[in-house]
């Protein structure tokens, strides 16, 4: 694959720079558990973090899944500052890249309102200059429209950025993109489950992307 110099980092949010896995399992369960009471444990919720809400609650009744995201949206935007926070090392790493001229910009599967929230409570509004939501395209990851959208608004060339994820959505969605890719280590899946999707590289801290896009520019 290319080696040429990354100029740009494509973030997914939830579950890569902020940390909202309980916001998460905890709002699934609220929604879940008066329908089907004991049915559903927290380990069954890990599958739900990633995609959609949409495809996520189609998967157990297509029928209902509106209403359920409806319910979901409401319960975790009450929660939400209560049970969400930073990712150890990300809001300093990202001044750091932004210092050394990185271009950013977030790349994920939640609606603008819900990520915007998220952003304000990291207080990182001013470091990107793209947002692409799930409000922006009509195919979210591993789709690769929203990874394009986000190069298009940034007029950056493929080979000159790496999209980061927690998830399989975010490698497979940017290897559809033709762009190279980053698992990171703390995704509640787990290093092992992201490494079956052959990433460009593994990230075990926050920082690790500095020294990446130092060795890039160095190559």
């Amino acid at each position: 694959m290319t080696t040429k110099n990354i100029k740009g980092l494509l973030f997914d949010f939830d579950g890569t720079l902020l940390d909202t896995n309980e916001l998460i399992i905890q709002t699934f369960l609220h929604v879940l558990e008066p329908e089907f009471p004991g049915k559903f444990t927290r380990e069954d919720m890990i599958p739900f973090i990633g995609p959609s809400l949409m495809e996520s609650f189609s998967t157990i009744d297509s029928m209902r899944a509106e209403e359920w995201v409806r319910q979901y949206r409401r319960w975790n935007d009450e929660h939400h500052d209560e049970l969400a926070k930073e990712f150890e090392g990300v809001k300093s790493t990202l001044f750091v890249l932004r210092e050394k001229g990185i271009r950013l910009a977030i790349v994920s599967t939640k609606g603008l309102d819900s990520l915007s929230k998220g952003i304000r409570l990291l207080g990182i509004e001013d470091l990107f200059e793209v947002v692409v939501s799930m409000d922006d395209v009509k195919h979210v990851k591993p789709d690769p429209e929203p990874i394009l959208l986000a190069l298009k608004k940034m007029h950056l060339e493929k080979d000159n950025v790496l999209m980061i994820g927690d998830n399989s959505h975010d490698i497979v969605g940017g290897q559809n993109a033709r762009v190279r890719t980053a698992g990171v280590a703390w995704s509640m899946k787990g290093e092992e489950f992201l490494m079956q999707f052959k990433p460009d590289y593994m990230l075990h801290r926050m920082t690790d992307l500095i020294t990446i896009v130092e060795e890039q520019t160095n190559a």
